[in-house]
């Protein structure tokens, strides 16, 4: 599936609409929409775009109210693991949207502890790429759905790094 808009090398999802179009729509695709709170696949409270913070049932929103908190969140988790992700570390736009993506869907948290995080900050961002579809699991098994948004999010990952 190509992604667009193409955006540059190094370049932060918060410093660039581009890369912030990018990340909603991509994020936002993978995750679907639910105006209305519901029970995720291991029974977590979910509303919108796989928002879980502090979800109450009966919670409802409009689909504009969404697009924001969406928006806020991906430069909340972006920030957030820019925290683990050391400097040097260069990562074009595509892959730190593909990073943040998976962030996104497994928390920060799992995310900074990841073989993945340590690989981008030793500078082997392909392989880094390449952890991606191991996180496929939920509630212990394995869930086609996941396994088919790691391998979409390292395909977006390895273009980035093609740039």
């Amino acid at each position: 599936m190509r992604v667009t808009p193409k955006t540059p090398k190094g370049r932060k999802i918060a410093g660039s609409a581009a890369a912030m179009a990018l990340a909603v729509s991509f994020i936002g695709t993978w995750e679907g929409l639910e105006l209305k709170a519901y029970r995720d696949i291991v029974g977590v409270l979910t509303v919108c775009y796989g928002e879980t913070r502090g979800v109450q049932p009966g919670d409802q929103y409009t689909k504009a109210a969404c697009d924001e908190m969406l928006s806020r969140e991906v430069l909340a988790f972006e920030r957030e693991l820019d925290k683990c992700l050391k400097p040097p570390v260069d990562v074009p736009a595509e892959t730190k949207v593909a990073f943040v993506s998976w962030a996104y869907n497994v928390g920060t948290g799992a995310a900074c502890r990841s073989t993945l995080v340590r690989k981008a900050n030793r500078g082997d961002l392909v392989g880094a790429c390449n952890e991606l579809p191991r996180w496929n699991r939920a509630g212990g098994r394995v869930i086609r759905g996941l396994t088919n948004r790691r391998i979409s999010e390292r395909s977006l990952c390895h273009r980035g790094l093609d740039a």
